[in-house]
């Protein structure tokens, strides 16, 4: 079987769900260009666990909206995809054997990171999906390593996404309409995590938040970039990075999407 290929997607603000943009578009088409999936693994920006990773076993995860003050026609929105527990217990097994802590949650649902770009990229909801939490407060060496003990999937039919964004501070946000032009700030950021990634430059891109230029302004927190580590190292140590898409929207989120493989 040829290996599938790793994901990082920017999924931007819950609106993209209804509202239309470039990345929306975009994510639309994404689902039918890639190779079709057994099973589905998520790592969100959105689910965060102390102290070690955790996976879902819930054989159907309810829809989560983890967000308020947005239109009714958003909360209308069910993604009732099967979860995936056989992959999950597989999943924690993967880590065991990595030495990796895990623990198993048997109720977790799909949070808005998952999905709303799941909704758009395979809108049916028939493929089964499975999250695991980001580790909180541990840094991006730790998440790549949490994506190699994943590597294997990619060879096991397991499509592997990371739910971010590339840059991500809603404190800078100020009503921008969707397509307000991002400032100097946020398009010198996206321009040097472009390059670091086409490189293959790991070792700056694991420091990316004293090498790259305004990290802390673009990640106050680190939760929406982390993500993209878990792909990277999933993808595993000769991984290319190849640009799918890239687009602003409200001024303060670039919503890059890479594969890797």
């Amino acid at each position: 079987m040829t290996p599938l290929p790793t994901i990082f997607v920017s999924h931007g603000s819950p609106m993209l769900a209804l509202q239309d943009s470039p990345a929306r578009r975009f994510l639309q088409g994404l689902g039918v260009s890639l190779p079709r999936p057994k099973a589905i693994v998520v790592v969100s920006a959105h689910w965060e666990t102390a102290g070690r990773s955790a996976v879902s076993l819930a054989s159907q995860p309810e829809t989560i909206y983890d967000f308020g003050g947005f239109p009714q026609a958003l909360y209308d929105i069910s993604y009732p995809a099967p979860g995936a527990p056989e992959l999950a217990e597989h999943v924690a097994s993967l880590f065991d054997a990595a030495g990796i802590p895990v623990e198993r949650n048997a109720q977790r649902g799909l949070d808005h990171g998952a999905w709303v770009p799941l909704s758009l990229m395979y809108p049916d909801a028939d493929l089964p999906v499975m999250q695991i939490s980001l580790v909180h407060g541990a840094d991006p060496a730790t998440h790549q390593k949490l994506g190699r003990a994943l590597a294997q999937l990619r060879h096991e039919g397991v499509l592997i996404i990371g739910s971010g964004s590339l840059t991500h501070n809603l404190f800078e946000f100020r009503g921008q309409s969707v397509d307000a032009i991002a400032p100097l700030w946020v398009t010198e950021f996206e321009s040097w995590m472009k390059e670091r990634l086409e490189a293959s430059d790991s070792e700056a891109l694991l420091d990316y938040r004293n090498r790259a230029p305004s990290a802390r302004k673009n990640h106050p927190s680190e939760e929406h970039l982390l993500p993209l580590f878990v792909a990277m190292g999933a993808a595993g140590t000769e991984a290319q990075a190849r640009l799918l898409h890239s687009s602003f929207e409200h001024g303060v989120l670039a919503m890059d999407a890479y594969a890797f493989n």
